[in-house]
């Protein structure tokens, strides 16, 4: 039933099942060496070890707690593996994963391209490797970020008379890019897989703060102002694209 725990007749004693209204279902295992409640993603089900001495109750308030870093979990058995053939083809980024005639992973790069070489034996179902290409991609966009961002806004901001303090790139996968009070702008990696319009009207946007900390109609005017008057259309653009790979 919903919100609670189960048996379930091809279950051991020690398995059990818990239906989470937001998360699905979880498989509840309990051990008699566990200390603490640890969590795992494997096969598309939540995995939850937890030592004799756990209740119901603590349980469901251990799953409360770590609720968002769950849906980490979950999200990322949903994604589609990567494989040989992933290709990046962004502006900014060019990247590829390919198999080749290596005994070990290479990262090989040729002016903005870049290729993640794995040997020909590799087994691109493990969960590991998939988390490693993962990171390895994300640090070549962290890579090309550092590379060309912090210099494209230095030109914007100079094309229109705005000054900020620092510039740095960040892993935020939540937004685009912020600007602090002390003019301190922070710019995600992920912007290195937008279109061109669209990474300037986000260095645009931040720029934009330095003068008007808010979103207010002078904002958005100011705005307007840098962008051909186009400030709305480009931000419900732009809300089509996801920080994410």
């Amino acid at each position: 039933h919903q919100g609670g725990i189960k048996g379930e007749k091809e279950m051991t004693a020690s398995d059990y099942f818990y239906d989470d209204p937001e998360l699905g279902r979880f498989h509840i295992h309990l051990s008699l060496r566990a200390k603490r409640l640890t969590f795992r993603a494997k096969e598309h089900e939540i995995w939850v070890t937890i030592p004799a001495w756990a209740t119901v109750p603590e349980v469901k308030r251990a799953i409360d707690g770590v609720r968002p870093r769950l849906r980490d979990m979950m999200a990322a058995q949903a994604r589609p593996p990567i494989l040989p053939g992933y290709r990046i083809d962004a502006p900014y980024l060019h990247l590829a994963v390919v198999k080749e005639q290596t005994t070990r992973f290479l990262l090989r790069r040729n002016g903005d391209d870049f290729q993640i070489v794995c040997p020909p034996d590799t087994d691109f179902n493990q969960t590991k490797l998939q988390d490693w290409l993962r990171r390895a991609i994300v640090e070549v966009m962290r890579r090309r970020a550092k590379e060309v961002l912090p210099q494209r806004l230095a030109t914007l901001a100079q094309a229109h008379g705005l000054r900020y303090n620092q510039a740095k790139i960040s892993s935020s996968t939540s937004r685009w890019g912020s600007c602090s009070s002390g003019g301190n702008i922070n710019l995600s990696l992920y912007l290195v897989l937008l279109p061109l319009h669209l990474i300037d009207y986000v260095l645009l946007h931040e720029l934009s703060h330095t003068r008007e900390m808010n979103h207010s109609p002078r904002f958005w005017a100011l705005l307007d102002q840098f962008t051909g008057s186009k400030a709305h259309a480009l931000r419900d653009e732009l809300k089509r694209y996801r920080c994410s790979l």
